[in-house]
């Protein structure tokens, strides 16, 4: 079953976050379609004139958090605490798990626990309306780019695993060409506003490298 049917993981998926109808994300959300659908992804990353940046910051971590977690979905039963014992992207990374709150000091878990608690840990800030406010001309948080930052390079690091850990087993699903465009449209908004710093990007530097040289 291929990505967009959602079939065989159905019940792995979480509900799938939007934007309230009605609310200014709901507009930006179709110049999303609008841009996207034109293929063109580095016209579909800047940021439409006239818009309030905060805004398209907020629409887009809600957008790349779903196709994130939609990619990630096809491979919980690859992906698998005996599988996958620490979350890794290569030999020489390896990611460690704390939120600075519940979490305080880096724990060592397995990849499908630390994309368990990254994907709650996002969801948690997409769903706070003093981080992500919902009605129209509610103001953003002074640290709102921090927070869509940190977003960001936990989102990364599911790409990084994914690559690294189970790029033959997406080659398998047939879904490389999903992956490869989501993860350039992923990283051409991150280049666009500069949400992720370079030596974060090392475990995927030469794939990224292909997709922003001829930027």
């Amino acid at each position: 079953m291929s990505l967009f049917g959602l079939g065989r993981n159905q019940r792995t998926f979480r509900p799938k976050k939007s934007t309230p109808s009605g609310s200014k994300g709901a507009q930006l959300r179709k110049h999303i379609d609008a841009t996207l659908g034109s293929g063109n992804l580095r016209e579909a990353v800047k940021l439409p004139p006239g818009e309030d940046l905060n805004e398209w910051l907020a629409v887009n971590s809600v957008d790349f958090f779903n196709q994130v977690n939609l990619l990630y979905g096809t491979l919980t039963e690859f992906c698998t605490p005996e599988n996958c014992r620490t979350m890794s992207a290569g030999p020489k990374y390896e990611y460690r798990w704390a939120d600075g709150v519940q979490i305080k000091k880096p724990i060592e878990v397995s990849a499908p626990k630390y994309v368990e608690y990254l994907m709650d840990w996002i969801e948690a800030q997409l769903g706070d309306e003093s981080i992500f406010p919902q009605k129209l001309g509610s103001p953003f948080p002074p640290n709102f780019k921090d927070v869509v930052k940190t977003i960001f390079k936990r989102l990364f690091r599911v790409y990084a695993h994914i690559y690294h850990s189970h790029f033959q087993k997406i080659v398998s699903l047939k879904e490389e060409a999903h992956l490869n465009t989501c993860f350039k449209h992923f990283i051409l908004f991150t280049f666009e506003f500069g949400l992720i710093d370079k030596k974060e990007l090392a475990p995927l530097q030469e794939l990224i490298e292909t997709i922003i040289v001829p930027y």
